[in-house]
């Protein structure tokens, strides 16, 4: 993976909301990087800080210490207006709610076109139209839509508008938060699909964050466990479902739905107990267990973890 080019570096990334007696950290000095072309999963519980993350790589929340680079250079914290622009160019967001992230009283054409029209990234109208009906194609949707409001769509339709409106400025990185969350089970499929379409025909880059790890095992290539806004461990999608180390990525995973029902009534749930970690003398780090798997772990639990990937 060394050859590989990273598009985003996150590092030392701490947001933090109010002040003074009420100042709350909502994300803890937490690192990842994510190579060009790949899907790099962040996955939690609702309220682990992972939306803010996504959030202050697109410069929507404000951060109080670290850095995220995109393509090496810094984009947090004050930047020039030039480089303000290249960011909303190149890094796109698809949000949770497909009802709440378009407007209303706006039709889907206009929609689709409001970052064209931000940049003013096209040439002629004829040349803007062309743009949002290709966009329409590329999403499933027909041309002819355009010219109607959001609230005649379903809430998979209205999730293609979104990506569409994502699709239309040729982004590099696409922060994907909770997709499919909001759409019906028989929905979801069809979405995710077409993402992983996306992203084959267009070399796409995706931060894809959900709660759901069943769905992390089908769509990423690397995924992050995020709990209350610090990083517990990170590894290869495979590897991480493999051989979980840290003791809540074990009891995500021990939550996922099993199809069979007879093995899913025999299934033993584990709850994770933030108790059964000792820190008070022997304080936590970031280690690399094995070649691209990390953990937060202190020595002791550096150790075991090593232990237990060597017994297989």
């Amino acid at each position: 993976m060394a050859d590989r080019e990273v598009l985003l570096d996150v590092k030392n990334l701490r947001v933090e909301f109010g002040s003074g007696r009420k100042k709350f950290v909502a994300v803890h000095d937490v690192n990842f990087h994510i190579f060009k072309g790949e899907t790099f999963g962040l996955v939690g519980e609702s309220g682990s800080g992972k939306t803010t993350i996504g959030r202050a790589i697109i410069r929507i929340n404000e951060t109080s210490a670290g850095d995220i680079l995109f393509k090496g250079r810094k984009i947090n914290g004050p930047i020039s207006k030039e480089m303000d622009r290249e960011v909303i160019k190149n890094i796109q967001m698809i949000f949770q709610d497909p009802m709440a992230s378009l407007n209303e009283r706006a039709k889907v054409e206009y929609i689709i076109s409001e970052g064209l029209y931000n940049l003013n990234n096209y040439g002629t109208e004829e040349h803007r139209r062309e743009i949002v009906s290709q966009a329409l194609l590329a999403v499933g949707l027909l041309p002819e839509f355009a010219s109607r409001f959001p609230h005649e769509f379903s809430g998979g339709q209205r999730q293609r508008i979104g990506i569409a409106r994502a699709l239309v400025m040729n982004p590099k990185l696409i922060i994907a938060d909770e997709p499919i969350s909001a759409l019906d089970v028989s929905i979801r499929a069809q979405v995710l699909n077409l993402m992983s379409k996306l992203q084959r025909e267009r070399g796409l880059t995706y931060l894809f964050i959900a709660h759901d790890l069943s769905i992390m095992h089908f769509i990423t290539d690397r995924v992050a466990v995020i709990h209350k806004g610090q990083i517990v461990e990170m590894a290869e999608t495979e590897k991480l479902f493999s051989h979980p180390l840290h003791p809540y990525t074990t009891a995500l995973l021990s939550a996922i739905p099993m199809p069979d029902p007879i093995a899913e009534r025999k299934k033993k749930l584990i709850v994770y107990d933030p108790s059964c970690h000792h820190y008070e003398t022997d304080k936590p780090r970031w280690a690399e267990i094995e070649p691209g798997h990390f953990v937060y772990a202190n020595s002791e639990e550096e150790e075991k973890y090593r232990e237990k990937i060597r017994r297989g």
